[in-house]
């Protein structure tokens, strides 16, 4: 059985049709069918057809891809993808060979069906080694060290973590890291070890208080279903008024809480809600929050670091202190996957 990371659109545009109808899938959707291509240079030659001004090494490489996922990938095998609209990961069963579809996007063609075990598994699940490995940036690639599939598989079927004894930076033998979502990662494995419980509440009113709030938190414990009070103006009393919930548990949380902060609302004579989430939340919840879109909006662990670092340079020096972060330049490398 073989673990194979599989994305889903550069920009994960391709993401919610993949979970939707239980398929990964690739992009080069002006490719036709691949059922027929039994040889790699036959799919090269067709390859070069299709993409004509593709450089050489770029051809062999997405080649080399496409490939892995119409022919190596087996029914069994783990695959493992990345999100990009929230800070979690899916993982699922393969559960036949290539097909070619017409009937589910557009921007969609080449899929692999797929069982998915667990579409809400938040990146703080996963141990560093592990999360270097998900930041390659091939649209598919084997992951195969540091016994990365049992881990995986531990977590994606809640029987354990990911943890382990080898701390060896685990990857393919020829992968492009995206040191950007690395650099994320460490910070956020930093904050889930440093603020947990009531610190995140106080990291998430400072990142307030630097977009120009006057807030007020609740003392610890039971909260009413609010943990901070957020007001525009010099005294915190104009719109937009926001209710925040903090949630620092590494579990999605479900639609019962979204559904708590909305009563909120009226009680506080709020007018916005803020459910920070560092476990992100269940699919009912993402579902949900769309039909509320300007009255309540969602923060994971990923929108907590974007907020983090752009709101960073004026937040308190003691919490900069606890926190210590350092802005470094880093020349971007051309992405090889479609």
């Amino acid at each position: 059985m073989t673990l194979w990371l599989v994305r889903a659109g550069k920009n994960g545009e391709q993401e919610e049709s993949a979970l939707t109808n239980n398929v990964a899938v690739i992009g080069w959707e002006e490719l036709p069918d691949l059922s027929s291509i039994t040889t790699r240079e036959n799919l090269r030659e067709l390859f070069e057809q299709t993409y004509p001004e593709s450089k050489k090494n770029t051809t062999s490489n997405k080649v080399g891809q496409i490939w892995t996922f119409t022919n190596r990938i087996k029914k069994g095998d783990l695959v493992v993808l990345p999100l990009k609209h929230s800070s979690a990961v899916a993982v699922g069963v393969v559960k036949g060979p290539y097909s070619y579809r017409i009937d589910i996007a557009p921007n969609i063609r080449h899929t692999l069906p797929v069982d998915w075990l667990n579409t809400e598994i938040p990146r703080t699940a996963f141990d560093q080694d592990i999360l270097y490995s998900l930041g390659a940036f091939m649209t598919v690639c084997q992951i195969q060290r540091n016994n990365a599939e049992e881990r995986i598989r531990r977590v994606a079927f809640g029987k354990g973590t990911s943890s382990t004894t080898d701390t060896t930076p685990m990857g393919t033998d020829e992968e492009q890291i995206d040191i950007e979502q690395a650099a994320r990662d460490q910070i956020l494995d930093y904050i889930n070890r440093k603020f947990k419980g009531h610190n995140l509440t106080r990291l998430i009113e400072a990142i307030l208080e630097a977009e120009g709030y006057i807030t007020m938190q609740s003392d610890p414990g039971p909260d009413g279903g609010v943990d901070i009070l957020a007001g525009s103006g010099p005294m915190g009393f104009d719109s937009p008024r926001i209710c925040v919930q903090v949630k620092s548990s590494q579990s999605p949380v479900d639609v019962t809480v979204f559904r708590a902060l909305q009563g909120s609302l009226n009680s506080f004579n709020a007018d916005r809600g803020l459910l920070v989430s560092w476990g992100g939340f269940t699919r009912s919840v993402l579902s949900e929050a769309r039909r509320h879109y300007f009255s309540i909006r969602l923060w994971d662990s990923g929108e907590v670091i974007e907020a983090l670092l752009k709101n960073y340079s004026v937040l308190p020096d003691t919490l900069q202190a606890e926190l210590p972060l350092k802005r470094v330049w880093s020349l971007v490398q051309e992405e090889d996957a479609d």
